[in-house]
């Protein structure tokens, strides 16, 4: 199936073509057809005499429905260009157009109505002229009447044609189906309709709306009902778990996880002048309104009235209340940017921003510093697979935007990323070496090292494994503590070397029976020489008068993980079979490397070692 919105001025006769196409009344309401003009959407389809199946979103054309058409071509992938050759280019022509151009509509097929009232050439000429520049500039274009019937089969024979160049949709990818009717149907509930741009729906599936679960308990597709749709297409969706009042035109049934709702984005102005005032901001079936910062450079930080599934490189489009106009055409760039808050903070965000037309996983990971596999391919830009250094890249498809050049949106992944840096973390290589720097300082300011959870915290890195892959030559790892390398330090004085022994063999039994500090006094182990055994990783120190072996850590969580989950401190001295003095600090040792957390004054859970 594929989807074509109409488009053009009021009473140029686009419903009056999609009866003609399809022998079904797209106005839905008595008040439309007692009016003889389009107020809201109408849905229609036909069969094309190759087998493609159509499916046409009538819109209207009066200025004061535009927002009903724009919830109607947000979401469709081409459009039929309505212009009457008796009357020209008219008023609502253009915002037609400037609506279309704003959202990067590229296919399309403009058609010439009522060629039985006057010559067509001069209306197709003219209509030529206001294309130029534009995003359906050189676009096909067929006379016809509605009327007479006079070039309906030479109109169906081109938009098979158009339906032909249209790109295959990713029917893999994630959904986001923007709805455009809400109504509630007796026996069955909830219905939404819309068009689904890509992705795939299955009877079952569970979706997220307006922040809810939902299930899908039906589908149909052209008044049919079926287990599954994939796109393109106009669907029907029987939800349950969710009522009517929760659900309206511009919310969306979305794949759970799979995108970022935000109320802040940074996006690219179209060139023109900076839209000024109230403004609503356009995408998908989707109407909200929103505030403007301008930046500089173009660019400029929308806040909207409420969140909204976006993705970088998405198009939408700027209005303003009771204006005719277009206001603004905009490019998503960031659908995560950081806050602004110091003086000069705009200025820096414009000059980050510039230059970047349609984002790569480079530039998130540039404004970011650090985002993983999930976070890339929420916010637009999934990264490819590298299952190996002889291998060619391979990965999910790139969310295809509607209006997009294919240059630097490979279809395999956006390579731009480069190769994690560790499991599916990605970094900005500057970011990263920056990292490692102050990873090195760090350590550099403690001379018995830093453990791993606490060099975490200092960098403000989300989880161990980022730190150990920062760890390079000379800081080394050892039980848990980054230090620096062997390649300036001597070996272990003997007589130290064989108190550290004793001490081994006499925790091999017990492991956290930690000696008392008379116990140390007598190997010697106090002051200088049992800092020299920490630092090189034979002993561990717990707390300034607990030390036990390296290993004690981890095969103190392996015991703990036996336990009922929350346990307490009483349960965790049984199961180590030592006292208060040497548990307490020992699990607060366990909290900081993130083995264990603290639910209570009196209770802990064992966290999965990660």
């Amino acid at each position: 199936m594929r989807v074509i919105a109409t488009a053009g001025h009021v009473d140029h006769g686009k419903s009056t073509l999609v009866r003609a196409l399809t022998g079904m009344e797209p106005d839905r309401w008595a008040e439309e057809r007692r009016r003889g003009m389009t107020i809201d959407l109408g849905f229609a389809w036909t069969t094309l005499r190759s087998g493609e199946r159509l499916a046409f979103v009538d819109v209207p054309g009066h200025e004061r429905f535009v927002t009903n058409m724009l919830a109607g071509v947000g979401p469709s992938p081409a459009v039929m260009f309505v212009v009457a050759a008796d009357e020209g280019w008219r008023p609502q022509s253009a915002e037609h157009l400037a609506a279309l151009n704003a959202l990067g509509i590229r296919h399309g097929l403009l058609v010439v109505t009522r060629s039985d009232l006057a010559d067509p050439e001069l209306a197709t000429e003219e209509a030529r002229l206001h294309l130029e520049g534009t995003s359906l500039a050189g676009m096909a274009a067929i006379a016809v009447s509605g009327l007479t019937r006079q070039g309906i089969p030479e109109l169906e024979a081109s938009l098979g044609r158009l339906a032909a160049e249209l790109p295959e949709p990713d029917r893999e990818s994630p959904v986001r189906l923007w709805i455009d009717r809400v109504f509630t149907v007796t026996g069955a509930g909830t219905v939404v309709t819309g068009t689904l741009a890509h992705g795939t729906l299955h009877v079952g599936d569970e979706l997220v709306a307006g922040g809810e679960r939902v299930q899908i308990r039906g589908l149909q597709a052209l008044n049919q009902r079926t287990d599954l749709v994939s796109a393109t297409a106009r669907v029907a969706v029987n939800l349950r778990g969710t009522g009517r009042a929760v659900l309206s035109r511009g919310t969306a049934l979305l794949t759970p996880g799979a995108w970022i709702t935000t109320e802040v984005i940074d996006v690219r102005l179209d060139p023109g002048e900076t839209p000024k005032g109230d403004l609503v901001f356009h995408l998908g079936s989707a109407a909200v309104p929103a505030r403007l910062r301008p930046l500089g450079e173009g660019t400029a930080r929308l806040t909207l009235a409420r969140p909204l599934p976006l993705r970088s490189g998405e198009r939408g489009l700027l209005r303003a209340p009771g204006r005719r106009a277009i206001v603004a055409g905009v490019r998503v760039l960031d659908v995560r940017p950081t806050p602004l808050r110091r003086r000069g903070a705009s200025a820096a965000r414009a000059a980050a921003l510039a230059g970047v037309s349609v984002p790569t996983a480079a530039d998130l990971l540039r404004w970011h510093g650090l985002l993983n596999r999930t976070d890339l391919t929420a916010m637009g830009c999934p990264p490819a697979v590298h299952p190996g250094p002889d291998v060619p890249p391979t990965g999910s498809t790139v969310w295809p935007v509607p209006g997009d050049p294919p240059a630097g949106r490979p279809g395999s992944g956006d390579p731009s990323a480069g190769r994690p840096v560790a499991g599916d973390w990605f970094a900005d290589p500057g970011h990263w070496s920056a990292l490692g720097r102050d990873l090195a300082e760090q350590v550099s300011r403690h001379a018995q090292g830093i453990t791993v959870e606490a060099a975490a915290h200092l960098l403000g890195l989300p989880g161990r494994r980022l730190v150990e892959a920062l760890v390079a030559p000379p800081l080394t790892i050892r039980s848990g503590v980054i230090q620096q390398g062997d390649r300036d330090r001597a070996p272990l004085p003997s007589r130290i070397a064989k108190a550290v022994a004793a001490l081994g063999a006499e925790l091999a039994e017990r492991p956290f029976d930690a000696p008392t500090a008379r116990r140390l006094a007598a190997l010697e182990l106090t002051g200088k020489s049992l800092a020299a055994a920490v630092r090189a990783g034979a002993l561990l120190a717990v707390a300034g008068n607990v030390v036990l072996l390296p290993d004690a850590p981890v095969l103190a969580a392996t015991l703990l993980r036996k336990l009922p989950s929350p346990f307490t401190v009483s349960q965790a001295r049984a199961a180590l079979d030592s006292s208060r003095r040497v548990v307490v600090p020992l699990l607060e040792h366990l909290d900081a490397r993130g083995l264990t957390r603290r639910v209570d004054n009196e209770s802990r859970v064992c966290l999965p070692d990660n």
